[in-house]
């Protein structure tokens, strides 16, 4: 499966910005004056798995081949491939590979078993990174999942996937007397007088909802852990859990599209396109898809944050970053790697030249021109995508990087297509999949 949703939209593409033309070198270094380059006769190993931004930057690899005389290998394979293989080698401590995505959702279990090189002391070398990389200028929301118990960072993140809130008929929404719901207070007032005055199903979200509902999970004061990393205890049963799932539930039920437990992401998005449906809690990335060329509401749509709760605001926040394992056996010309894939001038390229607009540079989400190409009827994306990344740097999203939680999300799964289909409540549901989840925590070794 190739994920290719991240890139910015080709309606508000500027193609070809003529900055950064010619060879790139090494970004904050001089080109080298004598014949001999830096990295000769060093091969590099580099795994990602494949996605539109893995694809931008095999593009531009022969421009980092040419500056520093390395050779890089570069495998791309399927995202499920990539981490079943990855995880194998980095748990033989196979030096196969220098440079390797971490993924979100193996973060916990790469880094916590050590897998992974911490990336201090290479930031702190003025020798070893050039003084214009400037790691602080990655927001944090996107390095927060990356660090280890003792606050050592793993990866550079070159992309994080954040939810808001859009829709695809604000005018609908606009002529009903209402706007963007800012709470989730104000989000059922508005989804009935929608429904009622007919048009587009009110609500849509895909059925991954170990991903989609956790969000509302929070807001409403509910956890999934109580303290991840450190506290595994689930808490899929308590009252503040229980009402959150019935209040999601009941807005996918009277609310959303027939068959709505069935629709996957790119059917959820399709949907939203074609102005079948109109509201949504989704993955910016998806969202901004209704701008694109074939969308039928490029000109009605909007985006907005994440609606709060009693208990705030929490949209999910996934990253991907380049990281070294401990392995490797070229780990300074690994991290030259890193500093180059991940400068300002490289990703800047991108997003002037492919339309790469998922950045974690704070310094390029201020760009005038990145709010300008991001800038949909109105609404200020770029501000939307910082606040969100900034909201996610106080670590509520951590739950999704523990090692044993791939069989909770599944539970969750359930326990909301059980409610919506009626065939439990919802206070029943979430307690079997609570007692579900503890049994696969016991059976994965989890001490409670």
């Amino acid at each position: 499966m190739k994920i290719s949703l991240p890139a910015l939209p080709r309606r508000i593409l500027l193609a070809g910005a003529g900055a950064a033309a010619g060879l790139l070198v090494l970004p904050g270094r001089a080109p080298a004056q004598s014949g001999k380059k830096k990295l000769d006769g060093v091969t590099l190993h580099v795994a990602c798995f494949s996605h539109t931004y893995s694809e931008f930057l095999r593009s531009y690899l022969p421009e980092f081949e040419q500056a520093t005389g390395a050779k890089v290998n570069y495998e791309t394979p399927a995202f499920p491939i990539y981490n079943q293989r990855m995880d194998i080698e980095l748990s033989t401590q196979s030096p196969a590979h220098d440079v390797i995505n971490l993924t979100n959702i193996y973060s916990g279990r790469w880094v916590g078993a050590g897998w992974t090189a911490a990336l201090d002391e290479y930031l702190k070398d003025p020798k070893k990174t050039p003084a214009d990389f400037d790691p602080s200028d990655f927001i944090s929301g996107s390095t927060r999942n990356f660090t280890d118990s003792k606050g050592g960072l793993h990866a550079i993140p070159w992309i994080a996937d954040a939810q808001m809130a859009g829709a695809s008929r604000n005018d609908l929404i606009e002529q009903a007397g209402f706007k963007q719901p800012d709470t989730f207070d104000e989000l059922p007032a508005m989804l009935k007088v929608l429904k009622a005055k007919g048009g587009p199903a009110p609500y849509i979200t895909d059925n991954h909802y170990g991903w989609n509902f956790i969000p509302w999970l929070q807001a409403f004061g509910g956890h999934v852990f109580r303290h991840a990393p450190d506290d595994l205890q689930p808490m899929l049963d308590t009252p503040e859990a229980i009402h959150a799932a019935e209040f999601f539930s009941d807005v996918l039920l009277n609310y959303g599209p027939d068959g709505v437990l069935s629709y996957t992401y790119d059917q959820a998005t399709q949907a939203l396109k074609s102005g079948a449906a109109n509201y949504s809690t989704y993955i910016e990335t998806f969202l901004m898809q209704m701008v694109e060329p074939d969308s039928k509401v490029a000109k009605t749509c909007a985006l907005s944050m994440m609606p709060a709760g009693p208990a705030g605001r929490f949209p999910n926040v996934a990253s991907h970053g380049w990281a070294i394992p401990v392995a490797s056996r070229n780990k300074d010309a690994a991290w030259d790697f890193i500093t180059w894939a991940m400068s300002k001038e490289v990703l800047l390229r991108m997003f002037r030249e492919k339309g790469y607009s998922s950045v974690t540079r704070a310094s390029i989400i201020a760009e005038p021109e990145f709010h300008q190409k991001l800038m949909v009827n109105g609404f200020d994306v770029a501000k939307l995508y910082r606040d969100t990344l900034e909201l996610a740097g106080k670590g509520y999203s951590i739950y999704r990087t523990v090692p044993p939680y791939p069989p909770i999300d599944r539970e969750i799964d359930v326990a909301i297509q059980n409610i919506v289909s009626k065939q439990m409540s919802a206070k029943e549901s979430m307690q079997r999949a609570q007692q579900n989840a503890l049994r696969a925590l016991k059976q994965a070794g989890v001490k409670l």
